[in-house]
């Protein structure tokens, strides 16, 4: 097949000079039903009582425009996906992506725009305190405006964060204030989770973009080649219709995690930065445990320090599994087989560390030098394996 492409609108060679062939394909698709010019993406974990009044609205509030619902489901336990899947056999705009072994509104988000053919996409959030009502506005903006965002704003005249208590808002506003000031993103509410984009300037960003932790929209504005162009509209935070919010300090860790990446994870990636971090503790765990062993329990030495590398070794596994890999962290059996795994793995690489210092040592390297190259090597070592077998089961 020729790399050369021949326009709908050639000539046939039998027709006569001035008439044009019809392309048989352009020909079917004049009769077929268009696909929607705007996805709606609802990330979902465990919001099976939100899911049909959900749609219920946005039927309501969509009608008269080309729509669908896109579900991105994260591998719920409360029949999320069995609700969703009802709905879309009596209504194609209706969609289901599940995702087992991933976590994350960000990284959901993604899969659900890359899964969408829409011009058009806007996300929020399956439990209703997002305003539906603002999305025509919302997507009118965009199709009539030389804008490429549009943000659901809780920071702008007539907007609000609705019963809050004083310590979420103060949260709230202080990540507010790290997005706009460290990565200089424009707009008040960089913090929303409501918003609609154009699929072009979405795309412009995809390959920079961290996909880490809950905050896809100040994602959005830090990994875009050019400065987007937003409009805010105000919109009133509203309670939870029903189910568990998803809201802990896990949230806050991830969006540090996430600032950390824009700002330096073109040099070093925020994963190993966390992984290093946590070897870090894990050595004063380790003498922490060691101490105790040798004077409280009166442990001979050997013993105490079996005891103290295992105590250290599985403190390790826990924070990396709930903070660096939280997105894939594992649970039930994974969870006992990625600790044997990850023991294993950081024991061969305890051992490269002795003897690489060792080598460097008899070498005449300066002690320090040995010891820090020797420590470098191992972390470098547990941190590549670790990812690539350890919570690698989690994201096949």
């Amino acid at each position: 097949m020729s790399g050369a492409s021949v326009s709908p609108a050639a000539p046939h060679p039998q027709q006569a000079p001035g008439e044009t062939a019809r392309d048989p394909l352009l020909e079917r698709l004049a009769h077929a039903q268009p696909g929607p010019e705007l996805t709606v993406i609802v990330p979902t974990r465990n919001e099976r009582d939100n899911i049909i009044p959900l749609y219920d609205r946005l039927s309501t509030t969509l009608s008269g425009r080309n729509w669908e619902m896109m579900v991105i489901d994260d591998d719920s336990t409360d029949g999320t996906p069995d609700v969703v899947r009802f709905l879309a056999r009596y209504d194609r705009r209706v969609r289901l992506l599940s995702r087992l072994g991933r976590r994350g509104l960000a990284s959901a988000y993604v899969e659900g725009v890359q899964a969408s053919t829409a011009p058009y996409v806007a996300v929020i959030d399956a439990d209703m305190q997002h305003d539906e009502t603002l999305l025509p506005q919302m997507l009118s903006v965009l199709e009539d405006e030389p804008v490429d965002i549009v943000v659901g704003s809780r920071y702008v005249d007539d907007g609000g964060i609705g019963a809050w208590d004083a310590g979420r808002a103060r949260i709230s506003a202080l990540a507010t204030r790290l997005g706009r000031r460290l990565l200089r993103v424009p707009v008040n509410d960089p913090m929303s989770g409501f918003f609609m984009v154009r699929r072009e300037a979405f795309d412009a960003s995809r390959r920079r973009l961290s996909s880490i932790g809950f905050k896809i929209l100040v994602d959005l504005f830090a990994s875009s080649p050019a400065p987007l162009r937003a409009r805010e509209l105000p919109y009133q935070f509203r309670d939870r219709h029903a189910g568990e919010s998803k809201f802990d300090a896990m949230i806050g860790i991830e969006y540090l995690m996430l600032l950390t990446d824009k700002l330096v994870g073109h040099i070093v990636p925020v994963r190993f930065l966390m992984f290093a971090v946590i070897g870090a503790l894990g050595l004063v765990t380790h003498l922490a445990a060691l101490w105790a062993g040798l004077t409280v329990l009166s442990l001979p030495f050997a013993a105490a320090q079996t005891a103290a590398t295992a105590v250290a070794m599985t403190g390790n596994f826990v924070l990396n599994n709930a903070l660096t890999y939280r997105d894939r962290r594992l649970t039930g059996w994974k969870f006992v087989y990625g600790l044997a795994s990850f023991g294993l793995i950081c024991g061969i690489g305890a051992v490269a560390n002795v003897g690489i210092a060792s080598v460097l040592f008899a070498e005449h390297a300066m002690w320090w030098a040995a010891g820090l190259a020797g420590a470098a090597m191992s972390v470098v070592w547990n941190y590549a394996m670790t990812s690539a077998l350890t919570w690698r089961a989690a994201v096949r």
